[in-house]
């Protein structure tokens, strides 16, 4: 088997060609460098800079590596960003996704993993969500994926593809400090910047029903994630069909909480501030995580508070503090 990894020097991306690499697999990755980083990658993978946008670069690389399957992580993800620019996400999500599964089925590519969202849930009032649970995405990105999602299972019937749609929750951590987000958007990254400017971390709402008020998520150790891709990549050796499995812990933590450990972990204890809730912010998120363990053989391991380790080690080498 060759894999090719969309996205692969981005932050989940260069996690999961580690992961696949250290575990004997052979890849190489696509990445186009908007997000990216290639020092990311490990010694010995190579990588096409390049779009998903492109079919001919795309037809090219599977042809030339004989490439075998293909973990799509390719996308752009930021939720804000998305309701600003609906039109580039669904061209860049969708079009990306549509252009590289014409290639895929063209070179008789017959297994594929799509990286997707909890993000196609929106909203639910559940207190756990299973792969069954209704989707009903609240915002373009949310919808991108879900659209990815049909997509894929669609083209797969059509061409004989052996699919995995994983849809995770919420990413932090680092396997190691170089392999860390660069980015601020996501509530990690985001608390230890404003900490680090001596300025208090924002909490928005307070008054939601949970037991401290505050939204309740389910946090994924990115090292875990990266192992859930491959554990998805090896189930498809032997799976005709589709299968689509929640990716986290089964685990709710507050807002509060976490930024309680933020500030345990960073040694910055600044009192948070709580602000007017945000538009679309469930007052809970949690996955079951059932599925996966059943049909992956795959199980989160490492807990919050070394995700938030990690990620402080990843932030100091990045941004100081």
């Amino acid at each position: 088997m060759t894999w090719l990894i969309t996205g692969g020097a981005g932050y989940i991306g260069a996690h999961v060609a580690r992961a696949m690499s250290e575990a004997g697999e052979r890849v190489l990755a696509l990445d186009d460098l908007s997000a990216g980083v290639p020092e990311r990658l490990p010694v010995g993978v190579p990588l096409v800079r390049g779009s998903s946008l492109d079919g001919e670069l795309l037809k090219r690389v599977l042809a030339d590596h004989a490439v075998t399957g293909v973990v799509h992580l390719a996308a752009r993800k930021q939720v804000a960003e998305s309701v600003a620019q609906p039109t580039r996400y669904y061209r860049e999500n969708v079009g990306g996704l549509a252009t590289l599964l014409d290639a895929v089925a063209e070179a008789g590519v017959r297994r594929l993993v799509f990286s997707s969202s909890a993000a196609v849930y929106g909203n639910p009032d559940v207190d756990l969500i299973i792969e069954d649970t209704p989707c009903a995405p609240v915002n373009p990105y949310g919808e991108t994926k879900l659209t990815g999602e049909w997509l894929v299972r669609a083209a797969g019937a059509a061409h004989g593809i052996s699919t995995v749609c994983l849809r995770y929750f919420n990413v932090a951590g680092a396997a190691a400090p170089e392999l860390a987000d660069t980015g601020v958007f996501n509530i990690v990254p985001m608390v230890f910047d404003r900490l680090t400017r001596g300025e208090a971390p924002r909490i928005f709402g307070d008054d939601y029903p949970t037991p401290d008020g505050t939204c309740v998520r389910d946090y994924i150790h990115v090292a875990d994630l990266a192992e859930a891709h491959l554990a998805a990549a090896r189930r498809l050796s032997g799976l005709s069909g589709d299968l689509t499995v929640n990716v986290g812990r089964g685990e709710g933590v507050s807002v509060r909480e976490l930024i309680d450990v933020i500030g345990e972990v960073s040694g910055h204890t600044r009192p948070p501030v709580v602000e007017g809730r945000r538009p679309g912010d469930a007052p809970r998120a949690v996955a079951s995580a059932a599925r996966a363990t059943e049909e992956l053989g795959w199980t989160a391991s490492r807990p919050v508070r070394e995700m938030v380790e990690s990620a402080w080690r990843g932030w100091q080498r990045h941004h100081g503090g």
